[in-house]
């Protein structure tokens, strides 16, 4: 069975199903957090353990993380929990990147981990292929590894169970399926997971005057961004220097700058089923692409990024 919380979701998407499906509320900073033995740091202290006077396997939040990182595990810790006063095992997982993760080559925030990402696997449309053995190409699957991260962990959390106590086991953690299938909804332990970190849920009013405001909140972060002065005279010189190489250029909006080039190549859709003699070549002319692009766009990463923090947008050319 899938556990749809183990791995992070897009920003983009993020909040567009967060008014959806629980409040805009503050985080609680104590539900599911664990300072007991076992604690560490780095990546191999990302998923340390306890239990708590229930029994139930929790995680130690690693010193250092962030908000969104410290929420994903007080959501894994409050599912457990729950499971477990439910009569269920649920083993808590939160994916970590490893530190020479190749997926930081793909947007290019970090110029020196970008530019030995790119120079193997450019932008990694074709690396899992030409690699199929190496656990680090993005959207590859080595060894049970999607770009260095476990993706599905293997637990015995149901094993042994009758379909029935399967079924029991799936509305537990996730609620009675949907009456529409047009729309899918949190239940169970993960809506009780999501509402330790978000709040109660919203009202269905409510959530849409929540949306409205991430929306209006949002086109007004883009219209910032494309109106930075800065921004537009390094995305005018990133463009000129993209034109020099004979790569297109689509937008000079600074919003869709960063990622315009890597969205451009024309990828077909069976790209995954080529031979590796097939996708080698594609592979290394997509390399020369993703390191002109990096190049190109030093300067207008280097400041394009941290103003993105300050004014979180998704989308394109707002």
């Amino acid at each position: 069975m899938s556990k749809r919380l183990r791995i992070s979701v897009p920003t983009a998407l993020a909040v567009g199903l967060l008014p959806l499906l629980a409040a805009c509320g503050g985080s609680s900073d104590t539900a599911g957090t664990n300072s007991g033995s076992g604690s560490g740091s780095g990546a191999n202290a990302a998923n340390d353990t306890t239990t708590n006077a229930d029994g139930a396997v929790q995680l130690t939040v690693p010193d250092g993380v962030d908000d969104e990182t410290k929420k994903r595990y007080i959501t894994e810790n409050t599912i457990a929990a729950c499971m477990k006063k439910a009569g269920f095992s649920y083993t808590p997982y939160v994916a970590t990147a490893d530190g020479d993760d190749a997926l930081v080559g793909i947007e290019g925030e970090d110029y020196a981990a970008a530019k030995k990402s790119r120079a193997k696997y450019g932008y990694g449309n074709y690396a899992a292929t030409v690699y199929p053995n190496d656990p680090k190409a993005p959207f590859g699957n080595a060894g049970g590894r999607q770009g260095g991260k476990v993706l599905d962990p293997v637990d015995n959390d149901e094993k042994g169970l009758t379909p029935a106590q399967q079924k029991a086991y799936s509305e537990a953690l996730s609620g009675p399926p949907s009456p529409s299938k047009a729309r899918e909804e949190l239940g169970g332990c993960e809506l009780e997971g999501s509402v330790a970190v978000n709040g109660p849920a919203l009202s269905r009013d409510e959530a849409k005057k929540a949306w409205d405001a991430k929306v209006e909140e949002n086109r007004a972060n883009g219209l910032e961004l494309n109106g930075d002065a800065q921004l537009v005279q390094l995305a005018q010189e990133f463009a000129a220097c993209l034109k020099g190489q004979g790569i297109p250029v689509g937008t000079t909006q600074p919003t869709g700058m960063a990622d315009m080039v890597r969205l451009d190549q024309h990828v077909s859709e069976n790209h995954f089923s080529l031979t590796k003699e097939e996708a080698l070549p594609l592979l290394t002319k997509e390399i020369g692409i993703s390191l002109k692009d990096l190049e190109c766009g030093k300067k207008f990463r280097a400041a394009y990024f941290p103003k993105l923090k300050a004014h979180p947008y998704w989308g394109d050319n707002a």
